[in-house]
């Protein structure tokens, strides 16, 4: 099978199409919420029109809100989105047509575009720097920033992904006396029923309806590039234009503190790096600068690891038939069984529900499957590159196995597959104490309350 350069693939590309241009965006005020849709193309033969509609159902929104600032909102969902369709040739120069951005900004969304690609870059094998991987130009146009007064001070705006963190945030703010909104994007069976198991009413979440146009799915399968893209920070600026139409500023997103770690030993590549303590502090910076002081985008769950998380989600009996972490199985609502992702869901929780537990939500012993022994490879640090999912650290992943070890099969006769071979590699289980505490987050001391005192945290 011939291999495919795509470092050189990614020279012949930016030499072919030397402009990506985001020409404009369109939005409209509908009965239940807004859609927009951008224009952006690659020369004159690329055109590209993705679209989106924000349902928000029963969700109470607010009348007379400014179009200068609704403009700004839907603008800046534009410049998250276009990466997508500037992947596929990486084209060395980009025209932002509606609004002048600053240097400032400039430096800003290079930062996010370089980061948040990294793992494309390592994957495609891309030669380029940070300095020369993009040109970036705008017009003439300055944006309004949004001045308003938070109308609805007793909410929080809580994004549900499917998996097991989500549910944790909602469940703690939920009964801590504030009223959640979910906020959910192309809705699945998993976030569906999260929300259904919640209690909260069918039509009390936001609903966004987010389209890929199919001219990027044609050139994906013309061999031009493709890659992971940092789709968490394409939903930080989608949960700014929801909350400005809700009168929220509380924006409770679900990473830990575990998204910090890269992915690549020994470099910036980092899977999850729009989820990072880093990107946070970035997007808190940009929108009070550009956007408005008013929002509060936070992650509720930055202070812990994946395993407390885990061990908080485990008492959560209600949505361990409902969750799904895998995103190969997503479509169908279920677990493929085969996946790194998968693997990881089932060590993190194993310390915490027992191995008949387990089996009842993954369907089968995912310790006894011999096909997934190099993601366990992987997760366990036995190799050096962690899989490129949105997994725990290597040192949760060692810890959660030896906790289950000494919880479930000592004694108990013949171990596992995958954990008799850990167990030749390891001769001493050596276990750290709980009570981790990650001081670098952005919660109020409401929400800081809330979660030191489920958390166990010294």
């Amino acid at each position: 099978m011939e291999t495919v350069d795509k470092n050189a693939s990614f020279v012949e590309f930016r030499e072919k199409y030397p402009v990506f241009t985001y020409e404009s965006f369109d939005y409209k005020l509908t009965e239940r919420g807004i859609s927009f849709s951008f224009h952006f193309h690659i020369g004159d033969e690329w055109l590209f029109r993705p679209t989106s509609e924000i349902d928000f159902q029963q969700v109470p929104l607010l009348k007379n809100i400014p179009e200068t600032e609704i403009e700004n909102l839907v603008f800046h969902i534009g410049m998250i989105e276009l990466i997508s369709y500037w992947k596929p040739t990486c084209s060395p120069s980009v025209v932002i047509k509606p609004y002048k951005l600053t240097e400032e900004q400039i430096r800003w969304w290079k930062k996010l575009w370089y980061n948040g690609l990294g793992e494309f870059f390592y994957i495609n094998s891309i030669q380029t720097s940070a300095k020369d991987f993009l040109w970036i130009s705008s017009g003439e146009k300055e944006l309004s920033k949004c001045r308003f007064d938070v109308e609805n001070l007793l909410s929080t705006l809580v994004p549900i992904g499917g998996g097991k963190d989500s549910p944790v945030t909602l469940e703690l703010i939920k009964n801590n006396g504030r009223n959640v909104i979910p906020l959910i994007i192309n809705p699945r069976g998993a976030t569906l029923n999260t929300v259904k198991m919640s209690g909260l009413p069918m039509d009390a979440f936001v609903l966004v309806k987010r389209s890929i146009d199919q001219v990027l799915l044609e050139m994906n399968t013309r061999g031009f590039l493709n890659g992971h893209t940092p789709f968490s920070a394409m939903l930080a600026f989608y949960t700014l234009l929801i909350a400005r139409m809700t009168g929220v500023s509380d924006i409770a997103l679900s990473n830990e503190s575990s998204a910090n770690e890269s992915t690549v030993p020994g470099t910036d590549v980092n899977h999850q790096y729009s989820k990072s303590f880093e990107f946070e502090q970035d997007f808190r910076d940009y929108y009070k600068k550009y956007i408005s002081e008013e929002f509060n985008y936070f992650s509720f769950l930055r202070p812990l690891t994946e395993l407390q998380i885990a061990g908080l989600f485990s008492r959560m009996t209600a949505y361990h038939a409902v969750f799904r972490s895998c995103n190969v199985g997503s479509k169908d609502d279920k677990w493929c069984g085969h996946c790194p992702k998968c693997l990881f869901a089932n060590i993190i929780l194993s310390p915490f529900l027992s191995p008949q537990e387990l089996i009842k939500i993954f369907g089968e012993n995912l310790y006894e499957k011999m096909e997934l022994k190099s993601a366990f490879d992987e997760l366990t640090g036995h190799v050096p590159v962690k899989p490129f999912e949105c997994v725990g650290t290597v040192s949760e992943v060692n810890e959660a196995i030896q906790l289950a070890i000494q919880k479930y099969y000592t004694g108990a006769g013949t171990l596992p597959f995958l954990l008799s071979i850990y167990v030749k590699r390891h001769s001493e289980l050596v276990v750290n104490s709980p009570g981790f505490w990650n001081k670098e987050h952005n919660l109020s001391s409401f929400y800081e309350k809330i979660l030191h005192h489920v958390s166990g945290a010294e």
